[in-house]
C-alpha cells in the first residue's frame, strides 16, 4: 500500500476515534509498522491519587498499537493485550507512545508500545497481538 494511502486510512481513523480524540492524542509520526504519538495528562485523567488513572494510559498505548498495525490499509484488530506500569504520570506531563512491530505474520502481528515522558522516563510497557481481517479500511 501507497504511503498517501496509508496516511488517509490512518487519518480516517483518527477522525472518528472519538475516544482518542477525547484523550487529544496527536500523531507525530507514522511508518510502517510504528507510530508515534503525544498526550498531556489533564486533570479529568487522574485517578484518586492524583496520578494518570490506568485505564487512560491503557487506552493511549492500544491507540498507538491501532495506528502502528493498520498501516496496511485493511483492519487489524486486538486478539489480546497487557500492560506494566513502571512510573507514575501526573498532571501536565507530556506523554509520548511509541508504537513498533516486533513479529510480523499473515494473519496476525506482535506490537510493542512504550510510553514516557518528556523526561523520558517509562511510564508503562504494552504488548499486543493483532488480528489481520481482510476488510479494507473505509476512506472517505
Amino acid at each position: 500500500m501507497s504511503t498517501d494511502a496509508t496516511h488517509s486510512s490512518i487519518q480516517h481513523l483518527a477522525a472518528h476515534d472519538q475516544f482518542s480524540n477525547w484523550l487529544q492524542v496527536k500523531i507525530i509520526e507514522l511508518s510502517e509498522g510504528k507510530s508515534r504519538l503525544s498526550m498531556v495528562v489533564r486533570e479529568d485523567m487522574l485517578n484518586g491519587f492524583g496520578i494518570l488513572h490506568g485505564g487512560v494510559s491503557f487506552a493511549f498505548a492500544d491507540t498507538a498499537f491501532g495506528y502502528a498495525s493498520n498501516w496496511e490499509g485493511k483492519i487489524n484488530v486486538a486478539l489480546d493485550a497487557s500492560i506494566t506500569f513502571t512510573h507514575p504520570a501526573r498532571l501536565g506531563d507530556v506523554l509520548i507512545a511509541e508504537a513498533q512491530c516486533l513479529n510480523d505474520t499473515r494473519k496476525t502481528g506482535l506490537y510493542r508500545v512504550d510510553i514516557k515522558n518528556q523526561a523520558a522516563q517509562l511510564i508503562a510497557a504494552f504488548q499486543a497481538t493483532c488480528y489481520k481481517t481482510n476488510q479494507q479500511h473505509p476512506v472517505k
